[in-house]
Order: structure tokens, then sequence, then C-alpha cells
């Protein structure tokens, strides 16, 4: 037992566990390992996949499985246990098709457990697959991509960073905002639709969220309190649901939640250093 054991503390990953360049400040490293000496449980809670999550597990300290896919899956990178699987209800081939159709000047993909697929020539997709050490992969109608989490449609890659996706010109975040309403209207009813950043759109089963992957971790550990941090729209339902949720200064979440400091400076070890022990003295 230590003075951090009744709290499960998932985080978000882009822009709130990493510093604007997607780099992982060393602070945060050091305030995790801490909070777990201490006895506290902390994991990743975010829209990438396992394929995403290749580059950041033997530098991100975690002591639960990792909350993937906007809550379609969590991986215990310990054993590569797969859990909490959530598939969407429809047939792949036929959505990549329909979206393809749709938007032909954007980039479709399906993201898999052993691979990212893409379904035409892309070369800016490939360099910025390679960038974030993503298995990437070009698939075919029939080939067998594992399990239906999770597909995204992505804007005008500008370089091979996912902080290129964070902004965008007015009309290319115009451009994003209609094609997020026609996504809605086509699979609304069957899916769920989130924000990832400006010029990413990700979706997923019906009923998936952060919020309950980590309330059904928090159910599964026995733990008393859930502590979250995030920073986009895609955040907002687990920080909503949270006993206690906190953002980056620099996130636009600003207005609904308290505010730690600054991404790139730090925001999960402020979290862990200030807020928590806040939190268990009103225990």
């Amino acid at each position: 037992m230590g003075i951090f054991s009744d709290v499960l503390f998932t985080a978000d990953f882009d822009r709130t566990l990493t510093a604007p360049d997607s780099s992982v400040p060393q602070r945060n490293i050091e305030a995790i390992r801490y909070f777990m000496e201490n006895g506290g449980t902390f994991t990743v809670n975010t829209g990438r996949s396992v394929p995403m999550t290749r580059f950041f597990r033997d530098i991100v300290p975690v002591n639960a499985p990792l909350l993937l896919y906007n809550g379609s899956a969590a991986y215990d990178p310990r054993t590569g246990a797969l859990s909490q699987l959530h598939t969407i209800n429809l047939d792949m081939w036929d959505t990549v098709r329909t979206c393809m159709a749709l938007f032909p000047d954007l980039t479709v993909e399906v993201q898999g457990i052993e691979a990212h697929y893409r379904f035409t020539e892309n070369p800016a997709w490939d360099a910025f697959s390679r960038r974030n050490q993503c298995e990437a992969r070009f698939a075919k109608p029939g080939d067998d991509l594992g399990p239906f989490l999770k597909f995204t449609v992505y804007g005008a890659f500008h370089d091979d960073t996912v902080a290129s996706l964070f902004s965008g010109t007015p009309e290319e975040m115009e451009r994003m905002d209609g094609v997020f309403a026609a996504l809605t209207e086509k699979f609304g009813k069957t899916c769920e639709l989130f924000r990832a950043a400006p010029r990413i759109i990700d979706i997923h089963a019906k009923g998936v969220s952060k919020a309950k992957s980590a309330r059904e971790l928090q159910r599964q550990l026995g733990k008393k309190i859930l502590v979250c941090a995030g920073d986009a729209e895609n955040d907002i339902l687990m920080m909503q649901d949270a006993d206690y949720a906190f953002c980056p200064a620099d996130s636009y979440l600003t207005s609904r939640f308290p505010a730690v400091c600054p991404c790139g400076e730090g925001a999960v070890a402020d979290v862990i250093y200030e807020k928590i022990p806040e939190i268990l003295k009103k225990a």
C-alpha cells in the first residue's frame, strides 16, 4: 500500500502527456514513476491504436492496460492481451468504399491490431506512419484486417507530424466541419464519431468512449478514485465522468475543467505532484 493506492489516473497521450512536438517531457516520466512507486495506477487513455503506441511503450511507464482506440479496446503491453473489444457493426469494405467515394481528396484508413491500412497510393500517409513508427500496409478488398475497431478520415498532410493536423487554414477547417457533418449523417446511428484533432475524425462502435473504458478498468482494479487528464474533444466525456479531471493550460478545454501547466512543461506531472495530493487530503 502507498499514498496513491486508491487512485487510477488515466491520461490522454497527444498534447496532454506529450508536448506539442510529440515528445514526452522527462518531468512527466519521473512523476509517473513516483506515482506508481507509491501505489498509484497509471495508464494512457488515447485514440491511438496498438501499432501507434509501439514507439512510446518503452518510454512511458504504465502499470495497467493501455486504453486505446478511444475506448474500443484495452491492451496489456506486458502480455499482448486484448480486452474490452468493441467492433463496428458495419461491413468494413463497404464502409471504406463509401468514405473514399464521399471524400476523394482526403485520406481514409482502417486502424487494425497489427497495422494501419491504406487503400490507394499515398506517400504523405506513408511518411506520417513512418514518423510515428507505425506499421503501415496497403490493403485491398478481401484482405483480413482483423477486428473492425476504428477507421479514420484525415485532412491533407502538411508534414509527417501529428502536430500539423491540429491546425489548418480557415478553408481546411470549414472543409473538415463539413466532413464531420456528412460522416455523422451517414454513420451516426451506428457509430461514435470523435474529432481527435481539428483535421482528424475517428469513427468507432456505437457507445464507445474513453469514459466507459476508464470506468471499466477502475471497476476491474477496485480503485476508489478515478482521475483523468485530457485536452481535446474526444476527452470531454472521459473528463466529465471522472471523479476529478484536469487539462493542460494550453488546451481549449480550460473554460470547462481545472487547468495545470502547459503540456510541454509537464501537465501530467502537475496533476501527480499537486492535484492528486490535494484530492487525497479531502478524501
